[in-house]
């Protein structure tokens, strides 16, 4: 266990909107899920953008996952913002609902119908610092609200019904800023009993900023203790590698090294193109599908393998870049 790694205090809102009417804003929260017992996986992104000029709109999309088969893509929206919901989320459209611990809809040929379950002391994963997310000191920011549930439910395509195995778990990821990456890597790990790795290596669209490698926020959780822990402070300490089918990301942190090797298979991806509310676009390949190997070292005399897990067709990840 890093000797770095702290216990994250009790649980905080983090699924909630954060948007006030401000303009010039992107409001996120995405939900991904993988079934082993099924050989399926799912992706529902909902969306608020608050143009840089003219009236703000809520949109999203879904996509399936099967194994030995490609994988399935719908948008649903664009519309208008609606009054705020009880729950204080607001990015639902009439065919698409998020609404904690629930979301369903439907969008072309998919529908989905789906619930989660934590632990109710879980904390929610910041992957960025706390403060940044509370404060909006970053150009835009990411928290976990949900590291590790278990999902219940059902997906249909084209009619057909899918329920979900008692194997099913997954993650709900809220993102708020000003717009996406220059260019970026995401990765959530599912490491069983509750222990993920989270990673988003990004480089900034700011001028100047641009031309520097990426900046790493990693979390590893491990029993409940995140790991490093100040995730801004160490992020130039992890070195990320691009590539496509395969990006990597590697950083040592005091006695401790991470490794992680991602492996987005092209035949289990989908390709979508996002609009900032500058109206610049970005375009990002995303699988949840993925595999991941991942491994922690600890340093004594020498450098030991303390941890490895090897993810297949289990792992959350995605590439994105600008044209």
């Amino acid at each position: 266990m890093p000797s770095a790694a702290q216990p994250r205090a009790g649980p905080v809102d983090t699924l909630s909107a954060r948007w006030r009417g401000q303009p010039a804003r992107l409001e996120a929260w995405y939900v991904t899920v993988s079934d082993p017992g099924t050989g399926a996986a799912c992706w529902v992104h909902h969306e608020l953008v608050a143009p840089v000029a003219g009236a703000p709109v809520v949109h999203g999309w879904t996509a399936l996952f099967r194994r030995g088969e490609r994988p399935t893509v719908a948008r649903f929206g664009p519309e208008p913002v609606p009054p705020a919901r009880a729950s204080g989320i607001l990015a639902s459209t009439a065919d698409a609902v998020l609404d904690p611990p629930s979301l369903h809809g439907h969008a072309g040929v998919l529908a989905w119908d789906l619930r989660w379950e934590h632990a109710p002391a879980a904390a929610p994963l910041f992957t960025f610092p706390a403060s940044a997310w509370d404060r909006e000191l970053l150009p835009a920011a990411q928290v976990v609200p949900v590291p590790s549930a278990r999902f219940s439910g059902t997906l249909r395509v084209d009619g057909e019904e899918l329920a979900l195995s008692a194997q099913a778990t997954g993650a709900v990821a809220h993102i708020y800023g000003h717009g996406n990456a220059q260019r970026w890597a995401w990765l959530h790990a599912e490491l069983g009993g509750g222990d993920v790795l989270e990673v988003v290596s990004a480089v900034s669209r700011r001028p100047g900023l641009s031309r520097l490698p990426p900046l790493a926020f990693v979390q590893l959780r491990l029993s409940g203790h995140d790991w490093p822990r100040h995730p801004l402070l160490t992020a130039p300490s992890f070195r990320t590698t691009f590539g496509s089918p395969t990006w990597a990301v590697r950083g040592t942190v005091g006695r401790w090294r991470l490794t992680a090797e991602v492996t987005i298979p092209a035949d289990q991806a989908v390709t979508l193109t996002y609009v900032d509310p500058d109206g610049a676009t970005a375009t990002c390949t995303n699988s949840e599908l993925a595999d991941a190997d991942i491994v922690l070292e600890h340093r004594g005399t020498r450098w030991e393998v303390a941890r490895r897990w090897s993810l297949r067709a289990h792992a959350h990840a995605e590439l994105g870049w600008r044209p």
